[in-house]
Order: structure tokens, then sequence, then C-alpha cells
């Protein structure tokens, strides 16, 4: 658990706290994040589990905006829909800047988390704490068959964007690629949790800058090398997972196409 925070954290903490103690319809706040996992510092966000009274529920999911405004100087606000989680709401609070999610669960939501939670505060602390202990948290890592299925249409389409001279499709497919393909990949290699591109620098988890290599900037050529050191570095990575069955005649076609490109 964080022992020290930045003042603009711990303000908003006490404030998210004691705004979900002064209404009945909630049970318990829940924080995880790097405030429970270490590393939280001024660039941080803040991120809460609200637990709701089955009853409120629905109220609740109505007037989270509310919720929020109520939390401090809400700058704006939407929901998760664009990561599956339409249960979060995403907020910007400022001056200062803070990003704070807030997730509105049932407490039978608490028997499978991604992360363990801490408890700020619980009406009934003895049920929430047992609800917690008797749980499953579980990362939702993804096989490897998961990665092979998208790989290569990404990369291919990155690919067919650089030959169309659209460049920044391709650099952005790309970034994208990092953060759903190798970022993941990286962090199995390393025996951890599939968690994107979060962090692997601090932790220092590309020791070889592998991925570096597939930074693109606005040029035929460096968007043509980046494309070949995804390849290069996705093949490695594959090769963690014997067992895996390849797609047919990847990377061959693809590097093909991706010559032609190139050349243009």
């Amino acid at each position: 658990m964080q022992s020290t925070l930045p003042p603009v954290h711990h303000d908003y903490l006490a404030r998210v706290r004691d705004l979900v103690a002064s209404d009945p319809r909630f049970d318990a706040l829940l924080i995880g994040g790097s405030y429970l996992h270490g590393g939280l510092d001024d660039h941080s966000d803040l991120d809460f589990v609200v637990v709701v009274n089955e009853s409120d529920y629905q109220n609740v999911m109505g007037s989270r905006h509310s919720f929020a405004e109520a939390a401090g100087p809400l700058l704006s606000a939407f929901t998760g829909e664009h990561v599956g989680e339409p249960r979060l709401l995403i907020c910007l609070y400022g001056p200062p800047l803070l990003h704070v999610d807030f997730k509105f669960v049932l407490i039978a939501d608490l028997d499978l988390q991604v992360e363990e939670r801490l408890v700020l505060f619980a009406r009934d602390p003895v049920a929430i704490r047992k609800r917690l202990e008797t749980g499953t948290v579980e990362w939702p890592n993804l096989p490897s068959d998961w990665f092979e299925d998208r790989a290569w249409i990404w990369l291919h389409y990155a690919t067919t964007k650089l030959a169309r001279g659209e460049l920044y499709e391709a650099i952005g497919m790309l970034g994208f690629f990092r953060e759903q393909i190798l970022g993941p990949l990286i962090c199995r290699r390393a025996g951890r949790n599939q968690r994107g591109v979060r962090r692997l620098e601090m932790l220092d988890l590309d020791v070889l800058a592998n991925l570096s290599s597939t930074v693109a900037l606005h040029d035929r050529v460096s968007v043509t090398n980046a494309l070949h050191a995804a390849i290069a570095l996705y093949l490695d990575l594959r090769a963690d997972d014997p067992s895996l069955i390849p797609t047919r005649d990847m990377p061959h076609l693809l590097n093909e196409i991706l010559e032609q490109a190139a050349a243009r």
C-alpha cells in the first residue's frame, strides 16, 4: 500500500471516501492500481471500486455523473464501453488535473476481480473482507492463438496502408500492435500479467530495446523498417509457446507485399 500520497491524490481519496460513507446507497469503497501495488506518483490515476447496494444499483448507474461531480471540480467524464467495461466512469478533474476511475459494482462482483484491492470504507467490513478473501483474483491473460489469429491481419493492414502512402495510419497500427500484441507477449516472457506496454521501461522488460525498433517516423523507409522489426519481434515472442500452430504461409506472404510497398 502506498504510504505517502501526493497532496492532490490525498485530497481526492479523502473526499471520495467521505462521499461514499455519507451515501446509504453504497456499501463499500475499494482502491487498486498503483496505490496498492506501488509506484504511485504525481502522474498516477486513482482507481476506485464503489460497491453499490443491489436495490440502488440502477439508480446509481443512472446518476454516476452527479456522483462524480460531487467528488470535485469535474472537467469531463465518459463511460468505459471502449474497454469493455460499461460499469466504469472515467473522469478528469482539475485544477490541478487528476485522472480518476470509478467502477460501480455489486458485492457479488467481488467474487472475480482482475487485481487485488484495498478496502477504504465498508459498512460491514467483515462481509466485504470475507468476500475479497474467498473471491478469485485473475488477470485476463490471453492464450497464444488469440495473438496469432490477430497478428498477421493487423500487420497486413499496416502494410497495405504503407503501400497506399497512408503513413499516419500505418504508424497508428504499429502503435496498436505494440499495445495489443508485442507488449503483452513481452510481459508473458517475463512471467508477468499481459498489461500492454504499461511500465515496460520502468520494469526494464524490453532489455534489448527491440520494441523501440518498431516505432516509426513519418517516412516510408522508417515505417518499412518498423514493420520488419515488428514481424521479427512477434516471431521471436511467439516461439515461447512451441505448441502454437502457426498461420499458414506467414510471414512469407506478408514479406512479399512489404517489399513491394517499400519499393514504391
